[in-house]
């Protein structure tokens, strides 16, 4: 089990070249589930569970992985079904997400494929709002060809782990304030959770948010924009994009926003929940002017002052 993610270092020179290698797992027996190789830290299998009383009902336990406690989420549970029964195998997919570690019990893990983010499609319309996908694609297996369905962990976690959206004493520039209504910012993020917490963030101070659920939507709307012969500054304060997203992600958004001289200039943000210093390379090598962790209200706040301090 170790092998599969050996070369996950390598694996990470994807990013930035609109490609993603993605885990393939079951959770019964007819489907298969995805998530992104990068937010995965190791699989293991599933080590005895130490109980932790009083936490969420879809925590599993806590697992020691070398004098480490990490918390196990019963995959199946957490995203509607029936909760995994012990005598199911069982593996550990342990992962780092918003600066925190956490393990994914799931059925068995296949293994992994690599694919270009055109190949990954949003979830059908009829599938509803309240699904725990952010994306499907498909794969030929055995000659045959199955459907994938990409997991939204943050929609996951957001329901077990609770993200205080409250902004802390100070972070708020008095001075800044009246400056805020009336400004929009443009968001490229296929979860609807990561989108719903910067509305919630942003929207009591007066900045109007603009919605796309992934790179290619948001550029053709600056596109058009251009197009018009709308001054993009003019539009919108900034640009706040995700990584990971179908169609396009947001290392290759703002590689052709920098290469179009009519939006060039573009303030833009990476908004992600991927961790380390591999982000921070890719932030200068594509020409970011910002990067951020998810769910931190904070900063979310902090770079939208730091863009006003230039503008006013």
């Amino acid at each position: 089990m170790a092998k599969i993610l050996d070369s996950v270092d390598q694996r990470t020179q994807l990013v930035g070249e609109n490609r993603l290698e993605l885990l393939l797992f079951r959770i019964n027996a007819t489907q298969l589930f995805a998530i992104n190789v990068f937010k995965v830290k190791e699989v293991v299998k599933l080590p005895v569970l130490s109980a932790m009383p009083g936490s969420h009902p879809h925590i599993s336990g806590v697992a020691n992985i070398r004098g480490s406690s990490i918390p196990v989420i019963d995959l199946r549970a957490a995203i509607g079904f029936q909760p995994m029964s012990d005598d199911q195998e069982s593996n550990l997919i342990i992962t780092e997400y918003n600066r925190s570690v956490q393990g994914f019990r799931v059925g068995k893990v296949e293994h992994i494929v690599n694919m270009t983010w055109g190949d990954i499609l949003p979830p059908p319309k009829s599938a509803g709002a309240n699904n725990y996908l952010t994306a499907i694609t498909r794969i030929e297996i055995g000659g045959q060809t199955q459907l994938v369905s990409i997991i939204d962990v943050e929609k996951v976690l957001a329901e077990i782990i609770h993200y205080d959206i409250r902004l802390s004493e100070g972070v708020l520039d008095e001075s800044l304030v009246s400056e805020m209504p009336g400004r929009r910012v443009l968001i490229a993020d296929d979860s609807s959770t990561a989108r719903r917490q910067i509305k919630e963030t942003l929207e009591p101070l007066g900045i109007e948010v603009l919605e796309t659920s992934d790179g290619l939507q948001a550029l053709n709307v600056l596109k058009k924009w251009c197009d018009q012969g709308k001054t993009i500054e003019d539009e919108i304060l900034m640009l706040i994009t995700d990584a990971e997203m179908p169609e396009m992600d947001g290392y290759k958004l703002t590689h052709e926003i920098r290469t179009d001289k009519r939006m060039s200039d573009l303030f833009i943000t990476l908004n992600t929940s991927l961790s380390g210093s591999f982000n921070n390379a890719m932030v200068e090598k594509v020409g970011c002017d910002r990067f951020i962790s998810k769910f931190q209200p904070d900063l979310l706040v902090d770079v939208v002052q730091q863009r006003l301090r230039e503008i006013v």
